[in-house]
């Protein structure tokens, strides 16, 4: 339930003001929502009040906004080596009985990254939840559960192929002899038809629960995983829910390759060819958008779709750096997301901000055309509200906004001296010095502990569950290592083909 409450001289970030701050002064959030800001909160208040004093050296900033993310490896986070991620994929999702996923797997797993969205100041996720080997209605209520138990905002998608793996890549059904050929040819576990029931469950059971704290997206992982029915019915979902619709694109050089090898595509890149398909709209999120090149970009820009960057995965997966100039010039928004907990290792926003405020500064650009501070809080904030479709309602502290707030401790070792607050909320800090996390105006985290559910015991259990899979996942991971030599040749072919650019550096 949530209740009234009153910031008390606190600093609150403001993107117009000079040194990114203003105040001291008081903030007051009344249900879900900013009620007054200044000399009218404190004289709002009553006797009903909770009062959270700032001390003049509180930060309040838009809680942060998790634009991209898939929590269903949540518990393999370190667990691999860097690899692309055309070979990464294949031991992402191991497949077989012992590793299919209890409802109770599916809701700690979820669990474990929220609560380290939250002790972070993370206060919205979109997840794009691949649930394999496929969804069932008990794993995705499980899922959102696990959200609407720990008080996070989350809008979530089922993250599924509906084609046959050797028709989502290229060369390797000309490389694949025995076995691997009977494998890619093999269509995926669940039809457009199941897939689209389970939709339907999303949609209706979990769309707006939670007073609209929880909200259903859709996915088509990205468009050389679906058929052009399937991705046709998803955009249909998508119109008349007015839902976000995810898509991955052009991540790898290996997809960039794809316009050429895959006759399906004519030559047409995978935004070219949804531009074509009538299928590129506003309501669409382009993940990643590392291979892109100036006409992708104008097709997008014309579009009204956002980009989700997503740089430490970028990193680890070694699939290049996103053109972030490119973009930005065009006015596309740009919103900045973890990934998943396997190739970024962590589900802390944090990192996420400092790599994009560093990693396109070995752009060759000019340093007067890397991101700023500034710019990349934009992305954080601004952008990621409109990556949800709800700009005007988060990512700002504003009133009339939702009251979704982290409160940050400026007498910590990140902000001593204090120099520069937007320079040290993306160069400087970690997420320690994260003291309170409100989301819908509810208190979710402070005195060093989520106050929703149970922490300890949660993190004993998944302990304990996640051990016993050892044995299984070792298993599963050795039977798909048979398929690693067609795939590095595969993904060697697509490193050294010709594309007319690069978005790797130090070559």
């Amino acid at each position: 339930m949530n209740t009234t409450t009153l910031f008390h001289d606190v600093l609150v970030y403001r993107v117009e003001a000079a040194e990114g701050v203003i105040g001291p002064t008081d903030v007051l959030v009344d249900g879900r929502l900013i009620a007054a800001i200044g000399p009218r909160a404190a004289a709002s208040a009553d006797a009903q009040t909770r009062t959270v004093e700032g001390a003049g050296h509180h930060l309040l900033i838009p809680g942060l906004i998790n634009a991209h993310f898939h929590s269903p490896a949540n518990h393999l986070k370190g667990a691999f080596a860097s690899l692309p991620l055309e070979l990464f994929m294949l031991f992402e999702s191991p497949a077989g009985e012992a590793l299919r996923p209890t409802p109770r797997e599916a809701y700690l797993r979820t669990m474990l990254a929220a609560l380290e969205m939250l002790r972070t100041g993370t206060t919205s996720v979109q997840d794009d939840a691949f649930l394999m080997p496929y969804p069932e209605p008990e794993i995705i209520d499980a899922v959102m559960q696990a959200y609407a138990d720990c008080g996070i905002r989350a809008g979530v998608a089922l993250d599924q192929p509906e084609i046959p793996e050797g028709e989502k890549l290229p060369f390797l059904t000309d490389l694949a002899t025995g076995a691997l050929r009977d494998e890619l040819a093999r269509p995926p576990g669940m039809a457009a038809d199941e897939l689209l029931a389970m939709y339907d469950h999303l949609i209706s059971r979990w769309h707006g629960a939670e007073n609209g704290r929880l909200t259903a997206a859709v996915s088509i992982s990205a468009p050389q995983r679906v058929s052009i029915d399937y991705f046709q019915a998803i955009d249909e979902l998508s119109r008349r829910y007015d839902l976000r619709l995810y898509a991955h694109m052009l991540e790898t050089k290996v997809q960039r390759v794809l316009a050429d090898e895959q006759p399906r595509f004519g030559g047409r890149s995978l935004v070219h060819y949804t531009a074509d398909l009538g299928l590129l709209s506003d309501r669409m999120n382009v993940i990643h958008a590392v291979w892109v090149d100036e006409a992708d970009l104008d097709l997008i820009a014309e579009a009204g779709a956002v980009i989700a960057h997503n740089p430490v995965s970028n990193l680890r997966l070694g699939s290049g750096v996103m053109p972030f100039r490119m973009i930005a010039e065009r006015g596309i928004p740009i919103c900045l997301g973890v990934d998943e907990a396997i190739c970024d290792d962590s589900v802390n926003m944090w990192a996420v901000v400092k790599t994009a405020g560093l990693i396109h500064n070995i752009s060759g650009l000019g340093n007067s055309l890397w991101p700023t501070a500034a710019e990349v809080l934009d992305c954080l904030w601004n952008g990621g509200a409109r990556a949800m479709g709800r700009q005007g309602r988060l990512g700002a502290v504003l009133e009339g906004y939702l009251a979704d707030l982290t409160l940050v401790d400026l007498h910590t070792i990140p902000f001593t001296p204090l120099n520069d607050v937007r320079g040290q909320l993306v160069y400087c800090h970690g997420g320690d010095a994260v003291v309170m996390t409100m989301v819908d105006g509810r208190i979710v985290f402070e005195d060093g502990r989520v106050t929703t559910v149970d922490e300890p015991a949660i993190l004993a259990e998944i302990r304990e569950h996640f051990a016993g899979q050892r044995g299984a996942r070792s298993d599963a991971y050795h039977e798909v290592e048979q398929w690693l030599p067609e795939y590095r040749q595969m993904v060697e072919r697509a490193r050294t083909t010709d594309v007319g650019m690069n978005r790797w550096v130090g070559m």
